[in-house]
This record gives structure tokens, C-alpha cells and sequence, in this order.
């Protein structure tokens, strides 16, 4: 089992490492994108995974097929960069797997387009409405050490009632 950090943990403050095009497809990438994948099916809340959350400094984050119609699979972005953030912005709720519990309310564009290297170093363009853009937003932040309580407005812990 993959441990997802938690905040103050240093790795979660850290502006992520760019992947190097020659790491791409190798079995250390292989295995880091696994432990993300692995770490986000255990959360039943969870949506995407950054890899600071499990202390990996590297700019990769896995969005869940639950939120993903069209795919069959998780998606990995990789050196995701955000092309497009729509003009509209909306408070939304949020939470986080690594400030467990904790959950506020974040401004975010209600659009936002990513263009990034796939893990076969592709490159794709992918745009998102509504949870989608804010999902990029949010893994885009943990790429560059910033936690959504940074933003957030009206901040409640809200643990769950049957804590394990």
C-alpha cells in the first residue's frame, strides 16, 4: 500500500522536478505512475493524485476514470502545463487526500485546457469543464507546492462519521 503524505509533510511545499524525456517509459516512471495509481483506488473520495502525495517531487499527476466518461482508464498527465483557463470563475467545493478531512471553498475558472506527455511521451491537449478544470487547477497547484487550503475560504473539518 502506497502512503499518500499529509500536509506539513516538505515534499507537498516543493515546486515539482520536470520529468526527463529519456525517463519516459522506464520502469522507475512505470512504478511511480503504479504507487499513484495504487494510492488513488484506495481513497473511495478520490478523484486525481499528484506525485508529491506520495513524496515524489516530479510533475505527474493521475486523474480517476470515474471522472473521465470517455475513458476507459486513469489518465497520466505528465509535465502538465495549463493552456487555457476560462474567464468564468466559480467558488467550488474542495478536499484533498493530502489535507485529509479538511474541506473549503476555492475560486477556480470553470474551464481550463492542459496540454501534456502521456506514458508513452506523447503529447495530448485535453480541455475540461466543471470538476474536470477544477481537478486540473487543483493538481496543477500540488505541482508547484501550493495546497488548496492556501486558497480556500471557509475552511471546515468534516471527518467522516465511521472513521475506520
Amino acid at each position: 500500500m502506497t502512503n499518500i503524505v499529509q500536509s506539513p509533510h516538505k515534499t507537498l511545499r516543493m515546486n515539482a522536478q520536470e520529468v526527463k524525456q529519456s525517463e519516459i517509459g522506464g520502469e522507475k516512471l512505470k512504478e511511480i505512475i503504479e504507487r499513484m495509481k495504487t494510492a488513488l483506488h484506495g481513497e473511495d473520495d478520490g478523484v486525481a493524485i499528484a506525485a508529491p502525495q506520495i513524496d515524489v517531487a516530479l510533475r505527474i499527476f493521475v486523474v480517476s476514470k470515474k471522472v473521465l466518461p470517455k475513458s476507459p482508464e486513469d489518465m497520466v498527465f505528465i509535465n502538465p502545463v495549463i493552456t487555457k483557463l476560462g474567464k468564468k470563475k466559480e467558488s467550488m467545493s474542495e478536499g484533498c487526500l493530502s489535507v485529509r478531512w479538511k474541506y473549503g471553498l476555492v475560486k477556480r475558472a470553470t474551464t481550463a485546457t492542459v496540454k501534456a506527455l502521456n506514458e508513452k511521451g506523447n503529447e495530448f491537449v485535453l480541455s475540461g469543464k466543471g470538476l474536470l478544470a477544477q481537478i486540473f487547477q487543483h493538481e496543477t497547484d500540488h505541482l508547484n507546492g501550493v495546497l488548496f487550503i492556501d486558497k480556500a475560504t471557509n475552511v471546515e473539518d468534516l471527518p467522516p462519521e465511521n472513521k475506520k
